[in-house]
């Protein structure tokens, strides 16, 4: 069980160039909406399966953050270039940066012997859902070529940047609280 688990972790860090591809050479929206689909399960499964097991690891709660991270980055790279946004950069942009900040924080936390200031809170989950949400609007959106959805979808990553940001924030306060 335990290298099921890992290779769901594994499975999304090779899904997100595997879609950025799809998106941007192949135009193939449906296919990268099924790898998508089945990458966004992988995370709530992997972390399903390794509690109810009991196979949490250090390298598991190291990969499973980067993995998010990979396929997020992936896919709004993707995102920006097909639809030639400025938006999607932009907001994808001031969201990864986001990313690699609580990376940082997690690093000197663990450093400093702070882990609990990052630790995965109820409200980031939510946004790595919206996140995945807004992503999966997007390819929606792109695979029956609809403009509304598209445009719709804009807000939904506006939503995911505010809660990104706010996530961002509360560890940043916790990590220097002392």
């Amino acid at each position: 069980m335990n290298y099921f688990i890992q290779f769901l972790t594994c499975f999304r860090i090779i899904c997100g160039p595997f879609i950025f591809v799809s998106i941007t050479f192949f135009n193939l929206y449906g296919f990268a909406l099924f790898l998508f689909i089945f990458a966004s399960a992988s995370d709530y499964w992997d972390g399903f399966l390794a509690r109810k097991y009991k196979l949490e690891s250090v390298l598991g709660s190291i990969l499973d953050p980067i993995a998010d991270k990979i396929l997020v980055t992936f896919l709004i790279l993707a995102l920006g270039i097909e639809l030639s946004s400025a938006y999607i950069a932009l907001v994808g942009g001031m969201i990864l940066v986001r990313e690699f900040w609580v990376g940082a924080l997690r690093d000197f936390n663990s450093r400093t012997g702070n882990l609990e200031a990052t630790k995965v809170s109820f409200l980031a989950k939510i946004k790595t859902s919206i996140q995945f949400f807004t992503f999966v609007s997007f390819l929606v959106g792109l695979y029956i070529n609809s403009a509304l959805i598209l445009f719709i979808s804009n807000f939904f990553l506006f939503l995911a940047l505010i809660i990104t940001l706010q996530t961002g924030l509360s560890y940043t306060i916790a990590s220097f609280r002392r």
